[in-house]
């Protein structure tokens, strides 16, 4: 197996809100550039991959509208990791990762698809999801869904206070919420997570189909998506919990938790290993 991995990072990040103070440096920066525990949000995922020898190839694929100050700013210490940075799309993920895989070397038999603003996933579920991919063609992490799903309606209700005071003083608060429609089954149902790895040529064809226009790429949110509409097998191993995508500033408070913590744990094993390590 010669292994490249694709990092889509070319999302605006219009989910991220909160009240964290990040949220006003994302004026400035994008989500994927958000400092975590020391580095940047992307720099934390593509360390996850360049360290390992495994891996021959790691491309960035970033929004090409800001292309050039991302280069400027990050070029020499992705030029340091040997990480290829791209111009992603402009507006669906599939073009992002369509580019990426345009601009991976020859040699490569798999693609690995790893959103840029996952940077917790473990060296367990990496070893985890690329042991399947010695066996199957196409491999993604998941996890059972713990919570109650229900499907709502896509039109709000609207409801006005009947407050007596709001009578009085005049207007009314008013209160707007989505009606259920269903509550849905989760037998079998599980959440999907990335590394998402496949054999390369599978990739190709099941790509090949949005280019050749024999498949609408709408509504399309992940590379697995696009091997189920070939017809071909998709596996799912054990995902982890904490292999979280980066969505809402709250998130990078939690991810920054983690990777302290992470982090502190490494430093005292390292102890340890000198410590009592021979000679």
């Amino acid at each position: 197996m010669k292994l490249a991995v694709i990092l889509p990072a070319a999302g605006v990040g219009k989910r991220f809100t909160g009240s964290s103070t990040a949220v006003e440096d994302l004026g400035k920066l994008s989500k994927i550039e958000m400092d975590l525990a020391g580095l940047p949000v992307f720099l934390r995922a593509v360390e996850l991959f360049v360290k390992r020898d495994d891996v021959d190839e790691c491309v960035l694929a970033v929004n090409p509208d800001t292309y050039d100050e991302f280069k400027f700013r990050w070029g020499d210490k992705l030029g340091f990791h040997r990480a290829k940075l791209v111009k992603g799309g402009t507006a669906e993920r599939w073009e992002t990762v369509l580019n990426a895989l345009e601009a991976i070397d020859e040699g490569a038999t798999h693609i690995a698809v790893h959103d840029a603003a996952r940077p917790l996933a473990s060296r367990k579920l990496i070893d985890r999801v690329l042991e399947a991919a010695g066996s199957y063609d196409a491999v993604i992490p998941g996890l059972p869904v713990p919570n109650t799903l229900k499907r709502v309606s896509e039109e709000e209700d609207s409801a006005t206070s009947a407050d007596p005071l709001d009578d009085i003083l005049g207007g009314g608060t008013t209160v707007k919420a989505n009606r259920v429609v269903e509550t849905v089954d989760r037998t079998g149902v599980v959440e999907v997570q990335t590394p998402q790895v496949f054999k390369r040529d599978l990739l190709e064809r099941a790509y090949a189909q949005i280019k050749d226009g024999s498949l609408d790429p709408k509504g399309i949110t992940d590379d697995a998506s696009l091997i189920e509409a070939l017809g071909e097998p998709v596996h799912v191993v054990e995902g982890e919990s904490t292999n979280f995508k980066i969505t809402r500033a709250e998130d990078l408070e939690l991810a920054g938790a983690i990777v302290h913590k992470r982090l502190k744990q490494e430093k005292k094993d390292l102890g340890k290993k000198r410590l009592f390590g021979p000679g």
